[in-house]
């Protein structure tokens, strides 16, 4: 899709949940040229070497951003209006998204319980 598009993700993360982490789907990152960031399953590892060598490579701040993004994306579901689009105009729909974000932006701020 990013071919057909015209973008360039050659240098670029891309993170996947534990489930994916596996040397088949990291070779199939790394031949398009990005960078593959999986989070590593222990798969009841304790030996510590072991445990050592798979998080070597794991860049634990990228995969942060990840969830910041998807915990963003979670919040803004809970707004029905956002999530089943009725607005035909642009402008009304990003009216009611920033809306929606200031919305979240107070509770951070305040605390849920004070609003």
């Amino acid at each position: 899709m990013a071919d057909l598009v015209g973008f360039d993700l050659s240098g670029s993360f891309l993170t996947l949940d534990s489930g994916f982490n596996g040397i088949l789907n990291k070779r199939r990152i790394e031949l398009l040229e990005m960078i593959p960031v999986i989070k590593p399953n222990r798969r009841g590892t304790k030996d510590e070497k072991k445990l050592e060598r798979m998080y070597e490579n794991f860049n634990e701040q990228v995969y942060k951003t990840r969830f910041t993004v998807e915990r963003t994306f979670g919040w803004q579901d809970t707004y029905r209006k956002l999530v089943i689009r009725y607005e035909t105009l642009d402008c009304t729909h990003n009216g009611f998204k920033y809306l929606a974000y200031s919305v979240m932006n107070l509770r951070v701020v305040f605390g849920e319980n004070s609003l």
